[in-house]
């Protein structure tokens, strides 16, 4: 039987992280173990971080936090290092939205693919010397079927070569105080040769994923179940089943090599609150997704969302120095949304935190102060508070007439 071309293997769909789907764990099951689980913990009036072994996690490490605060809410084996395979790329994926972010790269770019990026091995898109592909494109590769080619093809167009770029892998894991990480390659696969390779912890896979959160583009891809490349040529499925089979779910990343068993970076939104749940070395990919799901559910029986303010929403207004303008109302920049434990009572306080005034020339949409909601004294959310519309700034004598009238009106009382 001859050998399959390129093409041929693109068009079978060879780019999935662990073969076809599996579906063998019953949904059913977890969610009745949930119910008898949850009942339990209210009843017990458990606080902090819960007992792992309560939620029967299978998973060598695992952590669930809530998003907004970073509260660990389960955890497992926290800070056990352990081979992180494939979600070694999500500082892959935070290191390009980053360079994004700061004008270094656009997702437009073109990248053309070198020869070194081509031999990555595992999971794939097959790569060919010298084909071009966008940042965007490639960043969906890596984020929907854990691509290793596209991962470093990325890493080089980011820092230049392969070698930089794990460089920077590093010292932005020293940022975020990821102490238990350290990155040898962007791709997660095991060194070629021997020696050491990736290595991390549940806990700081955690940190890195409420980071990586910041850029919500990242979910675009993410959450997609099914796309595909090059016109339609190459089709993707993501390697993260419970994008499909979980509501709310969407991202983050997969992982999955002999050495480091199945592991899994997850997040899911429901009624405005986000958790992030993490499992590492699991047996198979059932039990990955099963444990994830546990912890999905124990998360959401926790938290609630209560909504302070809409986005849009006016608050006053303040004083503009040296505009067209005396004034301009401000508004709430985006939904303003407090997550608190469902046992929670305390009523949130809001603080406007504005300066005496701002000066021209002002833009629609600016920032001009913040909006802080507390409980118990500590800030749990906060919002920009945005000029409601474009302030042009007035010529020099025009501002000493304000000036000059201001003044009498302070001084006569008027």
């Amino acid at each position: 039987m001859r050998p399959l071309t390129i093409k041929e293997k693109r068009r079978r769909g060879r780019h999935g992280q662990h073969g076809q789907a599996q579906r063998a764990y019953s949904y059913c099951t977890c969610r009745i173990i949930l119910a008898v689980l949850v009942l339990i913990i209210n009843t017990a009036g458990w606080a902090g971080a819960a007992d792992a072994d309560a939620l029967v996690l299978r998973s060598e490490a695992a952590v669930l936090m809530e998003y907004t605060t970073g509260e660990v809410l389960v955890e497992k084996n926290p800070h056990r290092q352990l081979p992180p395979a494939s979600i070694t790329k999500m500082m892959v994926m935070l290191l390009v939205m980053e360079a994004v972010e700061a004008g270094e790269i656009k997702l437009s770019d073109v990248v053309v693919t070198t020869p070194e990026a081509a031999r990555m091995g595992g999971s794939q898109i097959w790569l060919e010397p010298g084909e071009e592909m966008t940042v965007a494109e490639l960043m969906k590769a890596v984020s929907i079927v854990s691509a290793n080619d596209a991962s470093y093809a990325l890493a080089e167009h980011v820092a230049g070569s392969h070698e930089l770029f794990v460089e920077m892998m590093n010292k932005r894991a020293q940022e975020l105080g990821l102490t238990n990480t350290r990155y040898v390659n962007s791709t997660g696969l095991e060194p070629d040769g021997g020696g050491e390779g990736n290595i991390t912890t549940a806990y700081d896979m955690a940190v890195l994923a409420r980071e990586l959160l910041k850029h919500p583009t990242i979910l675009q891809w993410t959450g997609t179940w099914i796309d595909s490349l090059r016109g339609g040529e190459s089709f993707l499925r993501n390697t993260n089943n419970l994008v499909r089979f979980y509501e709310g779910c969407d991202g983050l990343k997969t992982g999955y090599t002999d050495e480091a068993g199945y592991s899994l970076v997850g997040t899911a939104q429901r009624n405005n609150v986000r958790v992030i749940a993490v499992v590492m070395k699991a047996p198979t990919s059932a039990v990955r997704n099963s444990d994830i799901t546990k912890l999905f559910n124990y998360g959401f029986s926790r938290f609630k969302s209560l909504p302070v303010a809409k986005s849009g929403d006016t608050v006053g207004k303040i004083r503009v120095i040296k505009g067209e303008e005396q004034e301009v109302e401000i508004l709430v920049g985006k939904d303003l949304i407090l997550v608190v434990k469902r046992e929670e009572q305390a009523e949130p306080e809001v603080e406007i935190v504005l300066p005496p005034h701002v000066r021209a020339p002002l833009a629609r949409g600016e920032k001009v102060g913040e909006a802080l909601v507390k409980m118990d004294g500590e800030v749990k959310a906060r919002a920009d508070l945005v000029a409601a519309a474009d302030v042009a700034e007035v010529g020099f004598f025009r501002f000493l007439f304000q000036v000059a009238r201001d003044f009498f009106a302070g001084f006569f009382g008027g």
